[in-house]
């Protein structure tokens, strides 16, 4: 697969035009200047390169009711004219996927890591974005044409990630330091990498192809064994002046004595944590054997000292998401994560938590919960790739 040059927008106005096209077409040039405060000359402008390039395509095929005699001209990108790759990296496994250019996955492919050393990580990374390529050469999905171009590969992981160096500073999880990833995993597959926060990445994925299309601002709050949030608000995702934003579990909510894997003490994740859940109740049962399948067995059953579990945890989720609202006032929180659907356990008492802290108007802000893959994940780290190819940010 050729990859992708770069695209004809000459202009900022060009990028928030395509933007929209990409994000809520297919739109017509009427909308688009009114949403943008563009003239419809200056849209028609902008669209006429990425028609002739086979990025957009212009097919009229209705009439605008408020302007009579005018008919409508909705836009579309050509979703296969653009393929990205995106993989969640996890201690235990690489999950990869290769979307289109409206982020829908194509192809989906995961690979096994023995351990969490950068150079097996590096290796298997390689491999994992060979093996999806070849999948798209020899597959029939609408990016095996030969038309499709790759703009890049995303790579999420969970940590201190400096997104505009391809650097991941910390990652409790995989033991990484300081590790220049971008860079070396380009040397490997010379691909153009964006490295990124892995809660960061679905928050931009929900915000050009999902939650985000209508909404004014949300929040994702992912609970796994880590919980992390991602922060939509003034039109962008935040990201933070180091790099570092929304970090609700750490927040210091939880006993002091409880050590956290980032090293400090009473971190959210210490106690409301799948991990510090699975770990809470072996320990007051005493059955060291227990995954957290059978935690939550257990608990449903009425066991009360798993119960007790998933209460603490519960009690302590709904109090940071609380002080997240206050600070941060988004109209809506999703809560999400892998089997979270299951965790009606503690659904409840979030809840009762949030209402109690959530102060004045905050606390009218909805509450969902929605459960997610891996690959979801690593869709988001293909959006990531979407995104900074249409902007033209780093390392475009």
């Amino acid at each position: 697969m050729r990859t992708a040059p770069r695209l004809p927008l000459a202009t900022p106005a060009a990028v928030e035009v395509l933007t929209r096209i990409l994000t809520q077409g297919p739109i017509a040039r009427v909308e688009i200047a009114r949403k943008t405060g563009l003239s419809q000359a200056a849209v028609t402008k902008a669209v006429a390169p990425l028609v002739e390039a086979g990025y957009v395509v212009d097919a009229p095929s209705a009439r605008d009711d408020t302007v009579i005699g005018r008919p409508v001209s909705p836009l579309s990108v050509v979703e296969s004219s653009v393929a990205a790759i995106g993989i969640k990296v996890t201690p235990g496994e690489l999950f990869g996927v290769v979307t289109d250019l409206r982020a829908n996955i194509r192809i989906a492919r995961s690979k096994t890591l023995p351990d969490t050393s950068p150079e097996t990580a590096l290796d298997l990374l390689a491999i994992l974005v060979g093996e999806l390529l070849a999948a798209v050469e020899t597959g029939d999905s609408p990016l095996s044409t030969g038309t499709t171009a790759l703009a890049g590969v995303g790579v999420s992981v969970s940590g201190d990630v400096d997104a505009t160096a391809g650097v991941v500073r910390h990652s409790a999880f995989m033991g990484w330091r300081d590790l220049p990833l971008g860079a070396l995993l380009h040397e490997r597959i010379n691909l153009p990498v964006v490295v990124t926060n892995d809660v960061r990445a679905l928050t931009v994925a929900e915000h050009w192809f999902g939650i985000g299309v209508n909404a004014n601002s949300f929040a994702i709050v992912t609970i796994g064994s880590g919980i992390g949030c991602g922060l939509y608000l003034n039109g962008d995702v935040v990201e933070g002046a180091h790099g570092v934003a929304g970090e609700i579990g750490h927040l210091p909510l939880a006993p002091e004595n409880l050590v956290c894997t980032c090293g400090r003490h009473g971190c959210v994740e210490t106690v409301a944590s799948s991990d510090a859940i699975l770990a809470r109740v072996r320990e007051d049962t005493g059955r060291a054997e227990l995954d957290l399948a059978g935690a939550i067995d257990l608990a449903h059953a009425g066991d009360e000292q798993a119960r007790a579990a998933f209460d603490r945890a519960g009690q302590v989720i709904g109090s940071a998401l609380a002080a997240m609202v206050n600070l941060a006032g988004p109209e809506l929180v999703v809560i999400a994560g892998e089997g979270v659907a299951d965790y009606d356990l503690y659904d409840h008492r979030i809840r009762a938590a949030f209402a109690q802290h959530a102060f004045g108007a905050a606390a009218d802000c909805e509450l969902t919960i929605r459960s997610h893959t891996f690959d979801d994940w690593a869709r988001g780290a293909a959006a990531t790739v979407i995104r900074s190819y249409i902007r033209t940010e780093p390392p475009f």
